[in-house]
């Protein structure tokens, strides 16, 4: 009997401390690896960061979600992340390197000027669904539609995003992405967990 005290009382904590950690993992942060190049310079590939689930989505948030099922070339399991631009409702148009949203220009200090301008092009949500043949088919979109996103990278000349494939599902959303205080430099962490409006 003492013996089985004793298991207990180890074994106990270790099945708590795993609920505890299984609980944090499924509904308030997960930990996310960034992979590739497309969200430089703020987020460095397989640069590791956080994913706040609860946190809501904002314009400029930067996000991680499921991309299978969003990006046809995306196997199960892949994970993007991208920076929101369009929120439902939102008209997203992109001039000279510029990106507007309602008509008013976003402020893409967080950036280059190579790197907003290198690859965007002029377009607009239906000449983007036109040539790109998102949605084929149906109505043409004007505007970013209910429940969805419409997500950039920050290195928008080697970035897969929705220019090429459409909106993001809210559903398929992990979290709002954090960087952690001990990692990165202050400014690119600034452009990552402060920029959201």
């Amino acid at each position: 009997m003492k013996a089985l005290k004793e298991v207990m009382s180890w074994i106990i904590p270790v099945i708590i401390g795993l609920a505890i950690a299984f609980a944090i993992k499924s509904f308030v942060f997960t930990r996310v690896r960034v992979d590739g190049p497309s969200m430089e310079p703020n987020l460095q590939n397989n640069e590791k960061v956080f994913a706040w689930k609860q946190a809501s989505v904002k314009h400029l948030s930067v996000i991680v979600f499921d991309a299978h099922g969003e990006d046809p070339s995306a196997k199960p399991n892949t994970n993007y992340v991208k920076r929101v631009i369009g929120l439902p409702g939102d008209t997203v148009t992109s001039k000279n390197g510029y990106i507007y949203v309602n008509k008013k220009k976003v402020d893409q200090g967080f950036i280059s000027t190579s790197e907003r301008t290198a690859g965007t092009g002029n377009w607009t949500l239906a000449s983007l669904q036109k040539t790109q043949k998102w949605n084929d088919g149906k109505k043409i979109t004007t505007v970013v539609p209910k429940g969805k996103y419409f997500v950039l990278g920050d290195h928008r000349s080697v970035s897969n995003d929705s220019r090429y494939w459409g909106f993001v599902d809210k559903d398929k959303v992990l979290g709002v992405v954090k960087v952690p205080f001990w990692t990165s430099s202050k400014t690119r962490r600034a452009n990552v967990n402060s920029l959201a409006y």
